[in-house]
């Protein structure tokens, strides 16, 4: 299931949404969205990596540049990766913290949750397999009402599209 039963109350624009180990696809949906929204660059920063500060010792190596040769850029860089990491962790219960809490970077944050619930790619090529095949072979069950089977259809093409499923195996096209 894409999204958590019952009733809930509207997402704060100020908080980031909570994972608490289950409904991780939502999770991450909202979350990116929070991300993006609180500022864009922010988002770069989870998927490719800080926006690290590098400097070449004296046997040519890259390093992490020090805070006292930092240039007010190099200091930008920081506080953005800061932000992002605590969106992340402020996003997350204790056991998902628990998960995380050795990370060091935002992006070994997002990749560690990412297959912990996701799992590795061939999983993830495994699940996309199987909801290929949900959708493919999407019937009406017996006894359900039009308004249970478009929530479980939805429910499904959303999975489905968080997975790029319909944009690599089909001809449906995003709206």
């Amino acid at each position: 299931m894409s999204a958590p039963p019952g009733n809930w109350e509207g997402k704060s624009t100020t908080r980031p949404p909570l994972f608490n180990g289950q409904y991780y696809s939502w999770w991450k949906s909202g979350m990116r969205d929070h991300i993006i929204g609180e500022d864009d660059e922010l988002w770069d920063i989870v998927t490719n990596g800080p926006l690290a500060n590098m400097d070449i010792n004296d046997k040519g190596e890259e390093v992490p540049k020090i805070r006292v040769d930092c240039t007010a850029d190099d200091l930008r860089k920081w506080e953005k990766n800061a932000k992002v990491k605590k969106l992340l962790v402020c996003g997350l219960g204790p056991d998902e913290y628990s998960r995380i809490q050795g990370c060091t970077t935002t992006k070994e944050i997002w990749d560690t949750l990412q297959v912990a619930h996701e799992g590795t790619p061939k999983v993830k090529r495994s699940r996309g397999t199987l909801l290929y095949s949900q959708y493919e072979n999407f019937t009406m069950k017996e006894g359900e009402t039009i308004q249970e089977m478009y929530t479980r259809f939805t429910t499904l093409t959303n999975e489905s599209l968080l997975e790029g499923l319909f944009l690599k195996k089909t001809k449906l096209r995003r709206f």
